[in-house]
């Protein structure tokens, strides 16, 4: 079974090398990005994208802020990186990884006293959570695929798989690790629009571990819940508040009617996800552009007069969730960040 880097430091470029995602399926490119200023158009244009990653290219965006900076002092120094760090903050509000890996870099880097060393430490801490982020996927995929029948076929929305991550994936990484453990899975996986990550990027990470994958349209994810064709239903998450999970839009409609035709829905994520502060009536839900939604290609399918609402992300309450797979392990109904945060208070 492939696993690919999504993102990774190059220290021959100075910078950070990553998959282009929004050329998949059609085009394979890596690309070399050495300023922040490219890096925060990258998030923003989803080239990089998905929750871990996210975390993971903003730890590296840090260190990449460090490495350029031509300060003279170090006040002056993490005076200039916490710009950096804040155009990146912004780019992206409701995946809340991308704020915990910019931040648990800063933190790390303003403990030191020159720049020479804060450089130094910046990198050490991004390239430490890069390989956390691949451990972590992988003990969500072995607690996860205990989930998982014998013999199944699960929905998946999105990509939450290696794509989204630093390798192997949350989502997806219950449904490799379950393969691995000779269990039968077929997939299936909703296109997800306005951007088809589900067709494009999911179906293309598939067909490369030749895992069976069927592409559908999101609306016709209830049709074959009720037919019986789907055992389980399988996502990730940008946010989890102690009453929401934050997703993809589109994941709430696939969460009631899993729980109207009694098909188990379990969410993948790591700790980091976690939001132990906010509670849904506080997340912003980013707004997206009108073209993603009017336009495929060349051309363009709603009239100009017409109205377009285009938020990229939808909450699902906790009352609809089976059950939370995380590094640590499987969380269960009455969800509460005590169980998640123990030293919370």
């Amino acid at each position: 079974m492939t696993e690919s880097r999504t993102l990774w430091w190059d220290d021959a470029l100075g910078g950070i090398r990553y998959i282009e995602q929004t050329l998949l399926p059609s085009e394979y490119t890596i690309i070399d990005c050495t300023s922040v200023d490219r890096l925060a158009t990258a998030i923003r244009r989803l080239e990089i994208r998905g929750a871990p990653a996210l975390g993971v290219a903003g730890a590296f965006g840090v260190a990449l802020a460090a490495r350029s900076c031509a300060a003279k002092t170090f006040p002056e120094f993490c005076a200039l990186v916490e710009k950096d760090a804040a155009l990146l903050r912004s780019t992206r509000p409701t995946a809340i990884n991308l704020a915990w890996g910019i931040d648990r870099v800063m933190a790390r880097m303003i403990r030191k006293k020159d720049i020479v060393s804060a450089q130094k430490a910046a990198l050490d801490e991004a390239e430490q959570i890069a390989r956390e982020d691949t451990d972590c996927c992988h003990a969500i995929g072995k607690h996860g695929a205990l989930l998982l029948p014998d013999t199944c076929t699960v929905l998946t929305h999105c990509n939450a798989g290696a794509l989204a991550c630093s390798s192997w994936g949350t989502a997806l990484g219950v449904i490799r690790s379950a393969i691995q453990a000779k269990k039968k899975v077929n997939v299936i996986s909703c296109e997800t629009r306005p951007l088809l990550q589900g067709a494009r990027l999911t179906a293309w990470e598939l067909s490369r571990d030749a895992i069976p994958v069927t592409v559908i349209t999101d609306s016709m994810a209830a049709h074959f819940m009720r037919a019986g064709t789907i055992d389980a239903v399988v996502v990730g998450a940008d946010r989890i508040t102690e009453d929401a999970v934050f997703n993809k839009i589109g994941t709430y409609m696939h969460a009631i009617c899993a729980r109207h035709h009694e098909i188990p829905f379990y969410v993948a994520a790591p700790i980091s996800t976690f939001d132990r502060i906010k509670r849904e009536s506080d997340v912003i839900i980013e707004e997206r552009g009108r073209d993603e939604v009017t336009t495929m290609g060349n051309r363009v399918f709603v009239p100009p007069e017409a109205a377009v609402k285009n938020p990229a992300f939808d909450a699902t309450p906790m009352e609809l969730v089976t059950a939370i797979i995380t590094e640590n392990g499987i969380i269960r109904p009455p969800f509460a960040m005590d169980d998640v945060f123990p030293d919370k208070d």
